[in-house]
């Protein structure tokens, strides 16, 4: 039996064989285009790398805010809002109700865009929706130690998972002192 790996999260983006027909690819500018690809130089297939989508929710029950406390890594055992990789042949929309149910079992109703974020140096796009609970049950999958609902003042800010749900949160917290929820775009950067 092979030994299972510890980790890979997410699988190596780079590809060494054509998944068309097998044989090795290389990476060079094809014809027309202005970026090095994974090329097949058997069957000519291009292997396009895009940008991997996470989708979630800001879902709120009488005020306060669900949190989910992470059973895998990275960052096991911080807390995060309910979110993760967008699956196809799904909405941004589906994919983020989909994910709280996964993670934190709260039915909820999505509410508007609220946040888009380029992370442009792990090649991923997070998306984050306003959402209202449907009730306070919570029931975590086994990608969640624990969710709970959070008062703003008891945020653990100190131990969030990312600085997506950590930024999220913040501009959360401002518009609803404002009373006005808009939606934000920004860019995180490497520090």
């Amino acid at each position: 039996m092979t030994a299972k790996p510890s980790s890979y999260f997410p699988a190596p983006r780079r590809a060494r064989f054509c998944s068309q027909c097998g044989s090795p690819i290389s990476r060079r500018v094809p014809d027309g285009d202005n970026r090095e690809r994974d090329i097949c130089d058997h069957c000519g297939a291009i292997h396009y790398q895009n940008p991997r989508v996470v989708v979630g929710t800001v879902p709120v029950w009488e005020g306060r805010i669900l949190l989910c406390r992470r059973a895998i890594e990275p960052r096991y055992d911080t807390w995060t809002l309910p979110a993760g990789f967008m699956e196809l042949g799904e909405t941004t929309a589906q994919g983020a109700a989909r994910e709280t149910l996964e993670e934190s079992g709260a039915r909820i109703q999505l509410g508007d865009l609220f946040t888009v974020i380029d992370v442009p140096q792990v090649d991923q796009v997070h998306i984050y929706y306003l959402a209202q609970a449907l009730g306070p049950e919570l029931d975590p999958g086994p990608e969640s130690l624990d969710a709970r609902y959070y008062d703003e003042s008891d945020i653990p800010w100190d131990d969030l998972s990312f600085r997506t749900v950590a930024t999220t949160l913040r501009h959360f917290v401002e518009d609803r002192r404002r009373g006005v929820f808009g939606a934000h775009r920004y860019s995180l950067e490497s520090h």
